[in-house]
Order: C-alpha cells, then structure tokens, then sequence
C-alpha cells in the first residue's frame, strides 16, 4: 500500500511537469546550541554544544511542488547523556549526534484541497497532541499521506494517515528510543472558524507497533473537542481565550485497558507591551482498577511536549497517577529595539500536582530572553524544577542561535 500510494504521487506529479516553468526555492536553516543541566542524584553535571544545520530545495510546478530536505547535528561538547551512549552518570541532553534525511515529500496544492505524500512535518492546532519537536535537534516527521480540504468557507477537514514516525533519535535509535516507530496511525481533525473562535474536533488513532517501545502501551484513541478564539478590545488590549477536552483509551496492541481525560482552560490577555497568561491543564489518570498503572494515565506520544508543563521536561511521559499543571506566566515584548526586532522577555510558573491521590509533585520557574537581529534568532532559556513527591531538583540553562535563509 505505501508503495502504491508513493508510486501513485510521483505519476501523479509527472504528467502536467512541462507545461510551466519549474521554480526552485533553496531550504536552510542553523543552529547552534550550548544547554548545561544540574540534576541532583547524578554525580555529573550536563554539558552539551551542538551544530544542526538543514538543507535542501523545493521545486514548484503549478499547483505541484516537491520538496527534499537533509538534516545533521554534530556534538562539539558531548559532557552528556544523549539516551543513546553512555555518560550514564550525567543528565539526558535529547540531541543525539545525527545525520539523515529530514523531509522528502510530493505535495498537490489548489485553492481549498492539499495532498501531500512522504516524509513530512505534521503540526495540529498547538502541537498539545502532533507536533514537529521542533525544539530538539532532530526533529519529529512522519512518514504519511496528509489531506486537508475546505469544502466550504469557515469548515476544514484535517486527514492524515501515518505509517512511520521518525524519531528524534535518528539514525543511531534503538531499544526504547527507536530512529522509527511503525504502525497504521489515522490522525483526524475537523474545524470550523466562528466570529469569536475556531471550534475543532479530533480523533487521534495513534499505533505504536514496536515491541521495544514500552510494549505497545503507548497505542490508543484520543477523541476530543478544542475551542480557541481571541477578542479585541481596542488596539492595544486583546483577550485570548481556548478549552479543550479528550478521553483517551487502549487501542489496538496495547496490552492495558483504560480510560483517562484530558483537560485544559487557558487565557492570556495582551495590554501594549505586556502579555499575561494563566491556565490549568490535567492529563489524568486511568478510571478504574487500573489507576496508578504505569502508561494508563493520558499519554501524548506525538506532541511536541517541550512546549507544555515546563521547560525541564519533567513530564513527557504522564506520571501512572496524571498530572495537573496549574500555570501563569507575564511577558513583555518590543516589535523593534534598536537593531533588534521582536525583542521579549518572559517569566512562567508551574504548580504541578497528581490528578489521583492529591500528591504534590514539584514547582517550576521558566524564564526566557529572546532578539532578532536580521535572520538570526538569539535566545536565552532557564528552567528550575523543585521536587517534592516526584523526580529530583533539576536547573537547566540554554544559550541558542538560530539561523534561517
């Protein structure tokens, strides 16, 4: 089936290919990092400088365009854990030496219909349930048809079907931490954009077919709702406003039965220069005998997990009794200071507590410094995790230059 459907697109693509002229557009992006952990109960700290560089090029015929896309990260100061060698005694950096190809995809285009065929990125609504990863080195792509259509004004229809996620592990993956995970995963979204929100509904039938990969516990169907909108109430103060449900349950291999909900209530309101935002999000655990079953609260496998429950990643993997973010954060942010453009500053606060049996996890404080200067991003990132009942006290730090053409 993937390779007729492969097949399928490429013929496709090649038969109106002479009849305009082929323009090529050139893909690339920089990166490069330096992140220092302090993790207590490791007797090491972390300490990591890499290089991610991506290349590649689109050509775009009409309504047809293909686009190929290499990616390679290379440690320059490997003090750390990678979760792929060694260094067992200091904390896990996830930005594995790699080297590979990043996106290879045929792509149909017309004015309320898309097709796209092959390795792809894959980002839905805030990326809470698919997402690119895009902030590790290696990002996440999936191998996949994807079709969004807009039947009419205001409704979209969101379709993909993915047979392979390619990991942030790359190409040295294995074990736990596989460069691919197989499997016939149907991601489904269906939208309609309101005068004062968009309102989505979504099913996610995610298969994880890989033994190695906690035994096929990470498979399950995710059905929910999500309602986002803002309101402007002059040119300087706006209210943004989203919710969110999802019940989540075993599917397919997985060898445990479950159910568990997700909620979130989230609202930032922008004054000039000032952004304040407030929520509270739970990712519960399972109903029922199974609570406090490790992989049966609601899990997120293909999220982009960096950008929700704090920056320390406490919380990729749900705890077996959930997880409850109580949360706020005050930014302020300068369309131009000086040379620099899209200047911000910005401070965050995590309460994180236990959806079952009311234990109190741990805090966090965020804090992030971010400039542009031309096509370079400059960025300066903290996060301090203080334990209570889960994990240990953790403080990372991240110098960060971003490059695009």
């Amino acid at each position: 089936m993937k390779t007729f459907i492969a097949t399928a697109a490429v013929l496709a693509a090649a038969g109106p290919a002479c009849a305009q002229t082929i323009q090529l557009k050139p893909i690339a992006d920089f990166r490069i990092r330096y992140e220092d952990v302090d993790q207590d109960g490791l007797p090491k700290d972390a300490d990591a400088l890499t290089f991610r560089l991506r290349g590649g090029v689109q050509a775009t015929d009409g309504p047809w365009s293909a686009l190929v896309e290499g990616e390679g990260t290379l440690a320059a100061i490997d003090h750390y854990d990678d979760g792929l060698h060694g260094a067992s005694n200091r904390p896990l950096i996830a930005d594995p030496q790699d080297i590979g190809l990043y996106r290879a995809q045929i792509q149909y285009k017309a004015k309320d219909f898309t097709v796209t065929a092959g390795r792809q990125r894959i980002t839905l609504d805030d990326e809470r349930f698919v997402g690119a990863v895009n902030f590790r080195d290696n990002g996440q792509t999936f191998d996949a048809v994807r079709v969004e259509a807009t039947p009419i004004k205001g409704l979209k229809a969101d379709v993909s079907y993915l047979w392979s996620v390619r990991t942030i592990w790359g190409i040295d993956g294995k074990a736990a931490r596989q460069q691919a995970v197989s499997g016939n995963s149907v991601l489904a979204n269906l939208s309609y954009a309101t005068p004062i929100g968009t309102l989505t509904g979504f099913a996610y039938l995610i298969d994880e077919d890989e033994f190695s990969v906690q035994k096929f516990a990470l498979s399950s169907q995710t059905y929910g709702v999500r309602f986002a909108g803002a309101h402007a109430f002059s040119k300087a103060v706006k209210l943004g406003y989203q919710a969110s449900y999802a019940t989540q349950s075993d599917w397919h291999r997985n060898p445990n039965s479950y159910r568990a909900d997700y909620y979130l209530v989230d609202g930032t309101l922008d004054v000039s220069l000032l952004k304040l935002d407030a929520g509270y999000e739970v990712l519960g655990a399972a109903h029922g005998a199974e609570g406090g079953v490790a992989l049966t609260s609601f899990q997120t496998p293909l999220a982009t997990g960096f950008k929700f429950q704090g920056w320390a990643d406490k919380f990729l993997t749900t705890p077996p009794n959930g997880v409850r973010d109580l949360y706020g954060s005050a930014g302020l942010g300068w369309k131009q200071m000086g040379p620099a453009k899209a200047v911000t500053v910005q401070a965050v606060y995590h309460r994180f507590t236990s959806d079952r049996l009311g234990q109190h996890y741990g805090n966090e404080w965020d804090a992030l410094a971010s400039a542009k200067l031309a096509k370079t991003t400059i960025s300066v990132r903290y996060a301090d995790y203080r334990a209570d009942r889960l994990f240990t006290d953790t403080r990372k730090i991240w110098l960060q230059l971003d490059w695009a053409l």
